[in-house]
């Protein structure tokens, strides 16, 4: 499985009801074996940073083992509001 950018995006939204994802592919020639992902949803409300963490790595668990790193940020969108009037 060819993991992309599109599909990391896509996954995250169908299973996370994520109301707003970023992914970069952060590989230096952009081979996908690198990404940082932004994550904003309501379901991270009231869980604590490494649940949120946990719910995103079992969302991609097949694509995370194509994947040599992996840098997440996961937000509501409360938490989001607040910091895009920073």
């Amino acid at each position: 499985m060819a993991v992309t950018v599109d599909h990391i995006r896509d996954k995250l939204i169908k299973e996370l009801g994520a109301v707003h994802v970023d992914v970069e592919d952060t590989s230096p020639n952009r081979c996908a074996a690198s990404f940082k992902v932004l994550v904003v949803s309501s379901q991270f409300e009231g869980k604590p940073l490494l649940q949120r963490h946990r719910m995103v790595n079992t969302c991609l668990a097949e694509e995370l083992k194509e994947i040599h790193a992996f840098e997440q940020k996961t937000l509501t969108p409360e938490q989001w509001e607040k910091q895009k009037s920073q």
